[in-house]
């Protein structure tokens, strides 16, 4: 590369900006310094190190910015004459960068670190700078050491100096000067002064990203988590992958990692993993590793420290090594550090930030993450025999007392039954066998039977056959009859013959009779088992159905009879609940409650949701009146859903709520997650329910998560959540959450994933990273390519395109395009979205290089756009969009014209020294005089159409008329012929004032009399 000419290294100088910041922009930096430097060209040899210092200062390798800017400093006080002002600038506004590196270096002596600090201050006095960067520099310099009271004195001397041009943006600024107080622990100060960066009003190309990292914790301390999510998602988004904010990725895993979401920090760690090594930035390693470590110490804690795998310099190791490795590395900077500083101030607040304990048990996210691996079991040694312990009549009482409880939570179908159940068998496995009292044995293998029927288990119908027999060897018939229901269902969930189920419920029933009148328990048994009769029995004939369809073979005629019969099924089963219903509801109104839900349910199949909605209302508030409200959920969620689907979404929102309020009870995850599922949706359906929606949706997330169900359930709710950010205008969080869970949501049919790629396109948009969201556009394109409809393959396409155009992949945003074109013609009846098209293509003609034959490719794309409206609105000549669209293709074709002429104007400026006053006689010098002429006139006329059809169209398009207008007036007066612009104005302005007030906006007027000025002047 030492061979280069000047003009191919200030190409490779160009293209090295180009480069993402890392190790690969370094490396050619510097090959481009030793290249200037052997060409000889001074000048060139400074841009060079430049190039080279400012790789350096966004990449991990910060502090090797110290050569170059020492070579570049000797450049100039061998000759300060040959920097021009910018050049100057750029040197003394390094100086401040380079102060942090040497701040930030072990290795260089404090006496050092302050000489340079006293050079700075020296040079900018003399350069006429003031010293307020000065100032912020020895801040840095005396917190690093340990001084605290010169720091206090500097950001005190920092604040009262007046800002002027060496000092940080204002974002910086306030960036550093809330971490003051944050060091100080006032995080409500920090937080306070960090405001104007966090609301967006202060940015510069690392902020907010390193803002938003540092007030993770302080807002968590402040019990401020809403907001902490918040940063978090929009701030990772900001700082992933960019190794220049190293530090600020190690906050975002230390906050995962103390707000109970170790394995969303574990996946940042593995998107980072290429820094889990030494590094030349040894602060950056310090501040970085020493997030990661807190993630491991916290993974250690929780069981995962031999098990889970972690890389590490290319292989795989485990928490507890990897731990090892990184703490020694860390302890061994901060020892060079105190060494440095003559105390332990770095090492201090390291092994303090080790120390830190979780903030808060879980703070859900939103954000899909893979689940952490099962803690592998702590080993435990194998126990020496003792004699087992006499329990005394204190233990014995509890544990009465618990069974008690737990037999009363079983009896009345409390969802806590079972938690207590679990408690109690602990507390009996602790008694000698002999001390246990049979029934509470038999209950508890009872409750053991009835887990092992919920989940699934093989052996369910074996352990509820052994519960019946204990029972009734007990002489507990009431629970041997309940015995026996329970497993006439879990032989029919296990696909036994219906002859069978239907002899179990037969047993089941006779064993309910059999009970003595007296047992007040004797109705429910009969209730319950004649209930569940009901609902086996459509499922046992389904199944005969099918064994007998199957036999007789597929037939067109079988099919009808099956439906005439299912309908059939579903009126006899509605009236057999019904009367049920009616014969029980005094007596036993939770049993009533519980059939009339699967009532509404019926009638739901049947089509009828009006009467479906009333059988749900009275199921609900039958539970609530019996005192179980839990058992109201199921009802009251379903009833929202159809009252959504019937576009009532006030309705559904009150169902909703009351389901959510009697939930406070229920214990399984699922359904804890679908009824705060069910209420976000409802509340999305409102103007103002936005915020209300996001903090359900994001709470079901988490219920689904602990239900096993991140894929399902999850996945919807985290998709509700997004569209609540999206609503509310938190664009970077929604895309977060979509992309996180993204695999999931495209599992759930094309029309879905369409959708979601769509919308993640959207939020792309929003947040301005435009390749990604073109990616999105072009994955909805490739999901609709086999549809009938060419159209929504089309709008995808062109919005692809339209992402692509603004940005660097021309030829790709042309592919699409002509795409869009082509299947917009192909489906017909699309003339807005063809011109449009068509207009893009012109502009994407003149992006590269404007000349005569660029220029005459994008006039004749603008002149076909404009034929396509025209031919459109010829059999439709009052649609106002048409007529619009026309206006805005004359108005820049105009533009095209006027763009050739300013490449004219710009090349015979680059020819002479010509006065701007004569730029237009150049330009017209190199058109030639007549061309130049017809041009100007030619965008005269173009304005004054679109101007005529903007009129025509009213006051909407008033704004889109001045500009036309102005711009008419100011070709006037290059064509010589300002009083002819004046008048042009004037005339607009006096229409203006007779429009009615409120239509016209307050710029108007006034910016129309400066046009008038300064065509005059």
């Amino acid at each position: 590369m030492s061979n280069l000419t000047p003009e191919e290294i200030r190409k490779a100088l160009h293209e090295n900006h180009l480069l993402p910041h890392g190790a690969a922009r370094n490396a050619q930096a510097e090959a481009l310094v030793a290249a200037a430097e052997v060409c000889g060209d001074r000048a060139l040899f400074r841009n060079a190190l430049v190039t080279l210092i400012d790789a350096y200062e966004y990449s991990s390798e910060r502090t090797r910015m110290m050569v170059p800017f020492a070579r570049l400093l000797q450049e100039y006080d061998r000759d300060p004459g040959t920097f021009d002002r910018g050049e100057a600038h750029s040197l003394f506004w390094r100086f401040k960068w380079v102060s942090g590196q040497i701040i930030n270096s072990p290795q260089i002596p404090l006496a050092s670190a302050a000489g340079y600090l006293e050079d700075m201050e020296r040079r900018y006095r003399l350069a006429g700078y003031s010293e307020r960067a000065v100032r912020q520099s020895e801040y840095y310099l005396a917190d690093a050491i340990g001084d605290d009271e010169r720091a206090e004195r500097a950001v005190a001397a920092w604040q009262a100096t007046e800002r002027d041009e060496m000092s940080d943006c204002h974002a910086c600024e306030t960036n550093s000067q809330g971490a003051f107080w944050a060091t100080k622990g006032d995080d409500a100060k920090a937080i306070e002064i960090w405001e104007p960066v966090l609301a967006g009003k202060q940015t510069c190309q690392e902020e907010p990203h390193r803002v938003l990292a540092r007030s993770l914790l302080p807002l968590l301390r402040q019990g401020r988590f809403d907001e902490a999510r918040a940063h978090h998602l929009r701030g990772y988004r900001l700082a992933r992958g960019n190794e220049s904010l190293l530090r600020s990725i190690g906050q975002h895993i230390e906050f995962c990692a103390l707000t109970g979401n170790e394995a969303r920090g574990l996946e940042i760690l593995f998107d980072h993993d290429t820094h889990l090594k030494p590094l030349t930035d040894v602060k950056a390693q310090l501040d970085f590793h020493g997030g990661v470590l807190v993630l491991l110490e916290r993974l250690t804690v929780l069981g995962h420290g031999a098990g889970a795998s972690v890389p590490y310099e290319g292989s795989a190791h485990s928490v507890d090594e990897l731990y090892a490795v990184l703490r020694a590395g860390c302890l061994d900077i901060a020892r060079r550090f105190d060494a440095r500083n003559g105390n332990s101030r770095v090492s201090d607040r390291f092994l303090a930030r080790l120390g830190r304990t979780p903030l808060v048990d879980v703070l859900p996210l939103g954000v899909r993450s893979s689940a952490l691996p099962h803690a592998a079991p702590t080993a435990v040694p194998t126990p020496v025999p003792t004699p087992t312990p006499v329990p005394d009549a204190s233990v014995r009482a509890g544990v009465d007392a618990s069974a008690e409880r737990a037999r009363h939570a079983r009896d009345q179908g409390h969802p806590g039954a079972d938690a207590l159940w679990a408690a109690l068998a602990v507390s009996v496995a602790a008694l000698p066998e002999s001390e246990v009292d049979p029934l509470l044995s038999a209950d508890l293998a009872d409750h053991r039977a009835v887990s092992a029927a919920r989940a699934g288990a093989p052996e369910a119908a074996e352990l509820l056959a052994a519960a019946r027999d204990r029972y009734r060897a007990l002489g507990q018939a009431e629970r041997a009859a309940l015995a026996e229901l329970r497993l006439a269902g879990v032989v029919a969930q296990a696909g036994a013959d219906p002859a069978e189920t239907r002899r179990l419920l037969a047993t089941a029933v006779r064993a309910a009779e059999a009970l003595d009148p007296a047992d007040p328990a004797r109705v429910r048994r009969i209730a319950r088992a004649e209930l569940t009769t009901i609902r086996l029995e459509p499922y046992l004939r389904s199944i005969e159905a099918t064994h007998e369809h199957d036999e007789s073979g597929p037939d067109a005629g079988h099919e009808h009879e099956h439906e005439h019969e299912q309908s059939h099924g579903h009126a006899e089963l509605a009236a057999e609940l019904d009367s049920f219903i009616t014969s029980y509801a005094q007596a036993l109104p939770d049993v009533a409650a519980e059939a009339e839900e699967m009532l509404g349910r019926v009638i739901l199949a049947q089509g009828d949701p009006e009467r479906a909605l009333s059988a749900l209302a009275s199921s609900a508030d039958r539970a609530v009146a019996a005192g179980c409200p839990w058992q109201a959920v199921d009802a009251l969620v379903l009833r929202a859903g159809v009252l959504l689907s019937l576009g009532k979404p006030e309705e559904a929102e009150g169902a909703a709520r009351s389901g959510l309020e009697h939930a406070a009870e229920l214990t399984d995850p699922e359904e804890q997650g679908v009824v705060r599922l069910t209420l976000a949706d409802a509340l999305l359906r409102r103007r103002d329910g936005a915020e209300e929606a996001a903090e359900h949706a994001l709470t079901a997330a988490h219920w689904f998560d602990q239900a096993g169900l991140s894929a399902d359930g999850g996945a919807q709710a985290r998709l509700l959540l997004a569209r609540a950010y999206a609503r509310a205008e938190r664009y970077a969080d929604a895309a977060e959450v979509v992309q996180s869970t993204l695999p999931d949501l495209l599992e759930h049919g094309e029309q879905q994933a369409v959708f979601v790629r769509e919308f993640l396109g959207d939020l792309l948009r929003e947040v301005r990273d435009l390749p990604a969201s073109a990616e999105q556009y072009l994955h909805a394109a490739e999901l609709t390519k086999d549809w009938e409809d060419p159209r929504p393959q089309a709008g995808f396409a062109q919005a692809a395109a339209d992402q692509l155009a603004g940005t660097e992949l021309v030829r790709e945003a042309v592919a699409a395009y002509e795409r869009a074109l082509e299947l917009h013609r192909r489906a017909g009846g699309a003339p807005v979205a063809e011109a449009r098209i068509l207009r893009s293509l012109a502009w994407l003609a003149l992006r590269e290089e404007v000349t005569v034959d660029t220029v005459a490719v994008a006039r004749a794309l603008m002149n076909e756009a404009a034929g396509v409206l025209e031919a459109a609105s010829a059999t439709d000549s009052q649609n106002p969009e048409l007529r619009a669209e026309l206006a805005q293709t004359w108005h820049q074709s105009a533009q095209v014209l006027d763009r050739q002429v300013q490449a004219m104007e710009g090349s015979a400026e680059e020819n002479d020294d010509e006065g701007e006053a004569e730029s237009a006689a150049s330009a017209a010098t190199a058109l030639g005089e007549a061309e130049f002429t017809a041009l100007r006139l030619e965008e005269i006329r173009l304005w004054d159409r679109a101007a005529v059809v903007y009129a025509e169209l009213g006051h909407d398009h008033l704004e889109d008329r001045f500009q036309c207008t102005n711009n008419a007036a100011w070709t006037e007066q290059e064509l010589g012929r300002s009083e002819a612009g004046v008048e042009r104005i004037t005339a607009l302005m006096e229409e203006i004032r007779a429009l009615p007030e409120g239509v016209v906006q307050e710029w108007m007027l006034p910016n129309a009399e400066r046009i008038i000025a300064r065509l005059r002047a």
